[in-house]
């Protein structure tokens, strides 16, 4: 007759748990039920927990020679084959209430054995299409949550990129007004040097034609009752000077309370001896006597043209 083992195998359950069921269990029966009862854990679950459990802790097989008495618990109504197999449900399920059964229960029959088997295979197909359908919902989810973190990082990418166009345009907003203000800036030097060349051309002809230059002209500050005027000599805190001497003629600007002493030490510097500056319009000449004057006193405000001797 095959053994509980082989018959397991025979109905298709998978081999390590058909060898775990046969151990576990003492018929054919109970190995079914054991299977079903398992059939959510893992083979290494299942292994565990043989090892770990105690011997008492496993509901004995019966032994050779042993009647096949039935018990009943009458907590739950289940019916064993020994007393071994009572107890070992009463330490399991803490029931308490057992009784005899003049009933025996038979070996199932090859229609029950397929009957039984049918059943344990129809709720591991609904258990694993209820684990599909579950893992697809999970699936689902993951996706949406998936999505959700793309979405918002694509949203962040999308207002970085914005936040630098925007800083990039204001860069080149200001690039452009600075290079404005020093285009403005440049166009104001040129047509100061432009003004500046045509009076000192001026005053170079003025000095050539023995008459004074040209008075240097500042604005004029603006008022509200006429026309702008430019401003009286004492208004003034620097003269400046055309200066020709024996080498050349040479431009310097002093402050009015400068003496004439000064200005021919200032020259002596140079290497240019002084001994008097002659003025042509009006015609004076300002030897070392004069020299403790300034050029102030000496009317030479806002400016004159000097000849060196």
């Amino acid at each position: 007759m095959p053994s509980d083992l082989e018959q397991l195998l025979d109905m298709g359950f998978d081999g390590e748990r058909a060898k775990l069921a046969a151990k576990a269990t003492g018929s054919l029966q109970d190995a079914i039920d054991w299977l079903e009862k398992n059939q959510d854990s893992s083979i290494d679950e299942l292994q565990a927990a043989q090892v770990s459990a105690s011997t008492s802790d496993e509901p004995p097989a019966l032994k050779p020679g042993e009647e096949a008495h039935s018990l009943v618990c009458e907590d739950c109504g289940k019916k064993f084959r020994s007393q071994a197999q009572a107890e070992w449900h009463a330490s399991k399920t803490e029931h308490t209430n057992f009784a005899e059964s003049t009933e025996e229960i038979k070996p199932l029959t090859e229609e029950e054995k397929k009957q039984k088997l049918a059943e344990l295979k129809e709720k591991m197909a609904a258990k694993k299409a209820a684990q599909a359908e579950q893992d697809k919902i999970d699936r689902k989810k993951n996706e949406q949550i998936r999505m959700k973190q793309t979405k918002e990082t694509q949203e962040l990418k999308e207002e970085l990129q914005k936040k630098e166009q925007l800083k990039e345009m204001q860069k080149k907003k200001q690039e452009k007004l600075d290079e404005a203000a020093a285009r403005k800036k440049v166009l104001a030097k040129l047509e100061a040097d432009k003004l500046e060349r045509k009076r000192k051309a001026e005053a170079e002809k003025a000095v050539r034609a023995g008459r004074a230059p040209p008075p240097v002209h500042e604005p004029a500050m603006p008022t509200s009752s006429g026309p702008t005027t430019s401003k009286p000599a004492s208004a003034y805190t620097e003269t400046r000077l055309a200066l020709q001497t024996p080498t050349g003629r040479v431009m310097k600007i002093f402050p009015v309370e400068t003496t004439l002493f000064e200005v021919a030490h200032s020259l002596e510097e140079s290497g240019v001896q002084v001994n008097s500056f002659t003025q042509n319009f009006p015609k004076k000449i300002f030897d070392k006597t004069d020299f403790g004057m300034s050029l102030k006193e000496a009317g030479m405000v806002p400016s004159a043209a000097l000849i060196i001797k």
